[in-house]
């Protein structure tokens, strides 16, 4: 594998910069690449920072058919497991949804986000891809024109920038593309005040289902990874701090919030991973902003209750490619002009259905009036899901995606 890297930082150009090397900016890489159109990608982090950063790792259905469409899916289709289960486990007992019999009969591919970045970057830089590591874009300059200018510093501390037609933010919500936003844009942010001890353990799955623990101590969720590794999901406290949760204290709290008496004993290992998630939900609107297009985690936040994240960053990375080549190789600009409410429309599904997930899932703190309305509705939620068909339909369609993140 070759790795084409600039030895300059001044005066560099491109048709499109793409700011991150996530599966947004990697993806639109990809499909720009395929179809002739200069690109660069631009990533403040190493080759083995993005290849080793374990983040989601559940692809909905139609985020798989992308990658199959446009030939991105060698991995994915080789080692991804399909998942079409999922159980909860309550005061009320457990129950089981096989999603892939309800709804549109859609189910999910697991395969982690670091092996799909794997993948997509080894496809980008063997055709000759350009990408800059451990290049960190500060700004975005002239958006207004058709111009537009990133400034970049290298990680010997050399500054420089590169102009290009169009700049695409990939980079997240603390990336330069957000940092450059003019101070008409609107910012949508809902903190749903739930926090999460996120772990990563070296262990095989425990069930053959993602798991979700409903407890009056708080949610816990169960999530495989591969046939080694699980990912595990313990709410807690605003200020908890990792080093207050030792593998003796989680195991044990899992346990206890999984029910791992009634239901059999989790499979243990170490702890390799652990760290606290806010969760939170924001929105830019619009997307675009003249030369300046934001997509996945620089476009919109949602929270990992219902793994919509990379799939909406795919989503919405297919359809800037698409737009762009449409603009850059026939001059036709019309989906560069409807991307922003094209994406905005899957992004406020997704929401709405992360939301009320959120409300399924947690508990209220406290034992007032409204705590316990709160929590009289989240088990009434749970009794709908568990015994209406027509509850179970609406819940795997938006659970895999399908209305949720419908292909516009």
């Amino acid at each position: 594998m070759t790795e084409r890297q600039s030895t300059t930082t001044a005066g560099d150009t491109a048709d499109v910069v793409i700011l991150g090397a996530g599966p947004a900016g990697l993806l639109l890489g990809n499909l720009l690449q395929r179809g002739g159109v200069d690109c660069v990608v631009l990533e403040r982090g190493t080759r083995e920072h993005i290849q080793t950063r374990a983040r989601a790792g559940f692809l909905a259905a139609h985020t798989v058919r992308i990658l199959q469409r446009h030939g991105l899916a060698d991995g994915l289709n080789r080692d991804g497991q399909d998942h079409s289960t999922c159980e909860f486990r309550s005061d009320d007992g457990r129950f089981r949804l096989d999603y892939s019999r309800l709804g549109q009969g859609e189910r999910h591919t697991v395969y982690p986000q670091q092996a799909l970045v794997s993948d997509l970057l080894a496809h980008y830089t063997d055709a000759g891809g350009r990408i800059r590591f451990t290049t960190d874009a500060l700004d975005v300059r002239d958006t207004g024109t058709d111009r537009p200018t990133v400034t970049v510093r290298t990680a010997d501390g050399r500054p420089g920038h590169w102009r290009a037609r169009y700049v695409a933010g990939c980079d997240g919500r603390h990336g330069a593309a957000r940092r450059s936003l003019p101070a008409h844009t609107v910012r949508h942010h809902l903190d749903h005040g739930v926090s999460w001890l996120g772990l990563l353990a070296d262990a095989p799955p425990s069930l053959d289902a993602v798991g979700y623990g409903v407890h009056s101590r708080g949610f816990a969720g169960h999530m495989a990874r591969t046939s080694t590794v699980t990912r595990y999901y313990l709410q807690c406290a605003r200020d908890t701090r990792t080093d207050d949760w030792p593998d003796d204290r989680i195991w044990a709290e899992l346990a206890l919030r999984l029910r791992a008496d009634a239901y059999g004993p989790l499979h243990q290992g170490r702890i390799g991973q652990r760290g606290v998630v806010h969760l939170e939900s924001d929105v830019i609107e619009p997307l675009r902003h003249g030369s300046l297009f934001l997509a996945g985690d620089a476009a919109s936040l949602i929270s990992p209750s219902a793994a919509k994240g990379a799939n909406l960053a795919v989503l919405e990375a297919e359809l800037l490619a698409e737009a762009l080549l449409d603009d850059l190789a026939h001059g036709d600009p019309a989906g560069l002009d409807t991307y922003s409410a094209r994406c905005l429309d899957h992004i406020w599904r997704a929401q709405e259905f992360s939301h009320w997930m959120i409300g399924l899932l947690h508990g209220s703190p406290g034992t007032d009036g409204e705590a316990r309305f709160r929590d009289s509705l989240r088990r009434s939620r749970i009794s709908a899901l568990r015994d209406s068909r027509a509850q179970q339909d609406w819940f795997a369609e938006h659970y895999v995606g399908v209305g949720a993140l419908r292909a516009a």
